[in-house]
């Protein structure tokens, strides 16, 4: 969808419902998230999911998809702050009602595998959503550091900027567009179903951890080969962290890799950027416009202003 629909920021004294749609998280590991978003001045409502356990997952899938079910349908919910990703999201996505999320929008904030939501809900309906740190990223250590203050300042609609440093490998260029995107694994694994995006005249952004340098190969050529690189206004490629490599060498790094997937493509491309499974995670509004600017000596992603809030 071309569509930017934004839900309405928040105010003081509205609701951010926790939950924890895919894997298991310990309710101990939510206890800052919430003391932190109290002393923003919201309320918390914290899920049945939280802290309890089902194998990997946060509870059995029927569970899961009544636990966030019952925050999208909460009328007093204004945001949805996700625990941890995981996996299991795409176990239930397809059983999410998203009638009332439409008529009352609110904010979803996570990543990794709450990919599968950010895509879906892009694909389908054109509500932006916030790819960002979930529960386990608010720490004591960092309660004021400006990527954490980045998840408040997206919710109450308040500038900020990111420290995004250049980078040899960059392509230079200027571009405007919706962003979307998220996890490079998720992203592969949505592509040919309901919930895979609309690229076309888009900022792709993309991030993944712990995965060999073959399968980020693999990954990046499905998406090519979709049609979902080819088209797009510019792309983002955030932290790809604790990347392995098999015992007879791949033969190329991070950069290489994508390089060689969009080089017969003109648009910006931007390396590094300060958002994904890394200490510094700033948070992104995917599904709305932003202006992306590359050069030698500098790297700017600034909102674009005019955007449809409901």
């Amino acid at each position: 969808m071309n569509q930017e629909i934004i839900p309405p920021y928040l105010q003081p004294g509205d609701t951010i419902g926790i939950t924890c749609p895919s894997g298991y998280l310990p309710a101990a590991r939510t206890v800052f998230a919430r003391k932190t978003l109290e002393a923003w001045g919201f309320k918390v409502i914290v899920g049945s999911t939280v802290g309890s356990g089902h194998y990997y997952f946060s509870d059995n899938d029927d569970r899961r998809l009544f636990d966030l079910q019952s925050m999208l349908d909460n009328p007093d919910i204004k945001a949805i702050l996700m625990g941890r990703g995981g996996y299991g999201l795409s176990r239930i996505i397809d059983q999410v009602d998203f009638t009332a999320f439409c008529r009352q929008p609110k904010w979803i904030c996570g990543f990794s595998d709450i990919t599968v939501l950010h895509s879906h809900i892009q694909a389908r309906y054109g509500i932006a959503t916030l790819h960002g740190p979930m529960c386990g990223a608010f720490k004591e250590d960092n309660a004021g550091s400006p990527d954490i203050l980045s998840v408040l300042r997206s919710w109450t609609g308040q500038p900020f900027s990111y420290p995004v440093a250049p980078n040899e490998h960059n392509r230079s260029g200027t571009a405007e567009g919706i962003v979307v995107g998220g996890n490079l694994a998720i992203l592969a694994h949505l592509s040919g179903s309901v919930s895979q995006m609309d690229t076309q005249g888009k900022i792709l952004f993309i991030e993944d951890i712990g995965e060999y340098l073959y399968n980020i190969d693999r990954m990046l050529l499905n998406l090519k080969r979709a049609g979902l690189l080819a088209g797009l206004k510019g792309l983002i490629c955030g932290g790809f962290t604790d990347m392995k490599d098999t015992e007879r060498p791949f033969g190329q790094d991070i950069y290489e890799i994508i390089k060689e997937k969009v080089a017969e493509y003109d648009y910006p491309v931007c390396f590094d950027f300060p958002a994904g499974h890394q200490d510094v995670n700033y948070s992104l509004a995917l599904g709305t416009r932003y202006v992306l600017e590359v050069s030698d000596n500098k790297v700017n992603l600034s909102p674009k202003a005019g955007l449809v809030q409901v």
